[in-house]
Formats: structure tokens, C-alpha cells, sequence
């Protein structure tokens, strides 16, 4: 009975008969005193601290490979090469700089047409509202009102309006340099009463020059960019070429014509230094004015045989002109009554 019990095992003590949990099914799924589960955890056994975490040790880096021989041969000359990146760049760059050439093109036209809007409700609104004189800028209160109307925006084309900037701004740094001149030619006949002559005539040339050179030259370059005008290009070019002449007498300075040049200056130099100081000042700005007026006219001449103007086109715009004139016509009509009544009257 005790055999078939134990499974056969007569060597088996008689505890261990009697035990189930002797099993060894039993002992293998028992819990480890080392991970202990919630069931048998005591928190008054004293036990061993838990060993330290040690991080595992890196492992170890595979040894470069050795250059690959096929980078270093020779590509054949049918073998496309291979350039990275660089024609992506390359056509990015282009793509941009197409847009913004694009952009910068398409804004020239919005100011454009932005600059023919204005003209239109200009020239819808009509009478003496819509173009009223704004120059000379003279204050309400002064009893010379201004005698003409200038808009460079508005009524000068996109192309041009920087040449007609840089000739007004030109105008009025020959106006400064006439001020200077006479403020030059005061100062010297201070120092030297001999030089009369000369302070009289800078007065001269001041009250003279400044109205006679806004009139004569600049208002027809004005008009000439305005309305692409023939006739106005040949008078501002002859007047201009005179100007410009004057221009350099002015900065050369010959003793006695009421010019602060350069020879001028050299001759008060004995006199007072301070006094040819200033001279020589003015004689600089008439030189930077001279050669800025020569560069000017060249520009402008270029500017001129780009617009298909000719001497004929003058001629006609000339004619034109002269014979829609009402002052011209009722002279000229007066003039034919006038022959026709003489000729009948004659035996």
C-alpha cells in the first residue's frame, strides 16, 4: 500500500510521503527569495541591498571601411558626372532671380498705368482745378501766385523721370552757386574795392540767369519728356549747350565778369586768404556743375535719338504750332485783308 503510494520509491522518509508540496512541479513555479512577489513580501526582513545598476558596456565601433576603389577611377567621357546639389542651386537661383525681374517689371507697369489714371481724372475734371500752377511753391498770402504746373510723377513717363529729377535738381544747384557767387564777389570787394565791376555784374547774373535758365532750358526739356516733342529737344539743346559754356567761363573765373573761378580765386590770394578760401569753394561747385551739365546733355541726346525724334518731325510740330497760334492767325489774316484791299485799290 505504501509502495503504490510513494510512487514506488521504498527509500522515500515517511515525511516526505505525507508533503505535496515537496513536488518538484511545485518547487520549480515556488516565488525566489530574490523576486519576491507582492503575496510574500515582508517589510520587516532584513535583507541585501540590491546590487548597483551598471550601464552595459558600448559596443565597439565597426572598423572604416577601406576607400571604395570605384570612387577613384576616372569617369569615362560618355559617363554623365555627378555634381551633387549645384545644378539644383543653380536652377533655383535662376528661377528667383526670373520672378523678381518679373515683379519688378510688373510693378513699372502698375505705376504706369497708375500715373495715366491720374492723368485721365486729370483731364475728366477739366478747367483750372484740375492743373493749377504750383510753381514757384509761393505762400497764398503772396501776391505773385505761381506761374506753372509741375508733376514729375504724374505727367513725366516711368523711364524718364529720374533724367528730369537730375536736371531739376541741376537747375537748382546752378541757382545755389549763383547765391554763393555773389555772396564770393561781396566778400572781395570788401577786401578790394577795385572789384566793383565784379560785384555788380554777379548781382546780374543772379536776377538774370536763375528765371532766364528755368525758362530757356529747363521747361523745355520739360515739356520735350513730357509730350516725346521734337521741337522742345532742339531748343533745349541749343539753349543748354550755351549754358553749359557758361557754365565752364563761370568756373574758370575771369577777373572783372562777376565770377568766383578758379583764376579769381588765385588773384585774391594775396589779398585774404579767408575771402579766396570762399571763392574757391564756389569755383569747385561751378566745376562739379559744368561737368554734371556736359554728362547731362550727352544722356539726354542719347535719350533723344532713342525716340524716333527727327528735324522734321520739329519742323512739323513747329508749323503746327506757329498756325494754330490765334495770334499768329489774326496776324496773318490781317496781313492777306490787308495785301487783297491794296492790290484792288490799285489802278
Amino acid at each position: 500500500m505504501a509502495q503504490s503510494r510513494d510512487g514506488g520509491n521504498p527509500f522515500a522518509g515517511p515525511g516526505e510521503l505525507d508533503n505535496p508540496f515537496q513536488d518538484p512541479a511545485v518547487i520549480q513555479h515556488r516565488p525566489s527569495p530574490q523576486y519576491a512577489t507582492l503575496d510574500v513580501y515582508n517589510p520587516f526582513e532584513t535583507r541585501e541591498p540590491p546590487p548597483a545598476y551598471e550601464p552595459p558596456a558600448p559596443a565597439p565601433l565597426p572598423p572604416p571601411s577601406a576607400p571604395s576603389l570605384q570612387s577613384s577611377r576616372k569617369l569615362s567621357p560618355t559617363e554623365p558626372k555627378n555634381y551633387g546639389s549645384y545644378s539644383t542651386q543653380a536652377s533655383a537661383a535662376a528661377a528667383t532671380a526670373e520672378l523678381l525681374k518679373k515683379q519688378e517689371e510688373l510693378n513699372r507697369k502698375a505705376e504706369e498705368l497708375d500715373r495715366r489714371e491720374r492723368e485721365l481724372q486729370h483731364a475728366a475734371l477739366g478747367g483750372t482745378a484740375a492743373r493749377q500752377n504750383n510753381w514757384p511753391p509761393l505762400p497764398s498770402f503772396c501776391p505773385v501766385q505761381p506761374c506753372f504746373f509741375q508733376d514729375i510723377p504724374v505727367e513725366i513717363p516711368q523711364e524718364f523721370q529720374k533724367t528730369v529729377s537730375t536736371m531739376y535738381y541741376l537747375w537748382m544747384c546752378s541757382t545755389l552757386a549763383l547765391l554763393l557767387n555773389f555772396l564770393a564777389c561781396l566778400a572781395s570787394f570788401c577786401v578790394e574795392t577795385s572789384n566793383g565791376s565784379g560785384f555788380g555784374l554777379s548781382i546780374l547774373w543772379v536776377l538774370l540767369f536763375t528765371p532766364c535758365s528755368f525758362v530757356c532750358w529747363y521747361r523745355p526739356m520739360y515739356k520735350a519728356f513730357r509730350s516725346d516733342s521734337s521741337f522742345n529737344f532742339f531748343v533745349f539743346f541749343f539753349i543748354f549747350f550755351v549754358q553749359d559754356v557758361l557754365f565752364v567761363l563761370q568756373a574758370i573765373g575771369i577777373p572783372g565778369w562777376g565770377f568766383s573761378g578758379w583764376i579769381s580765386a588765385l588773384v585774391v590770394v594775396k589779398a585774404n586768404k579767408a575771402v579766396a578760401g570762399l571763392m574757391l569753394l564756389v569755383a569747385l561747385f561751378f566745376t562739379g556743375i559744368a561737368v554734371l551739365g556736359i554728362v547731362m546733355l550727352k544722356r539726354i541726346h542719347s535719350l533723344y535719338r532713342r525716340t524716333g525724334a527727327s528735324f522734321q518731325k520739329a519742323q512739323q510740330e513747329f508749323a503746327a504750332g506757329v498756325f494754330s497760334n490765334p495770334a499768329v492767325r489774326t496776324a496773318a489774316a490781317n496781313a492777306a485783308a490787308g495785301a487783297a484791299e491794296n492790290a484792288f485799290r490799285a489802278p
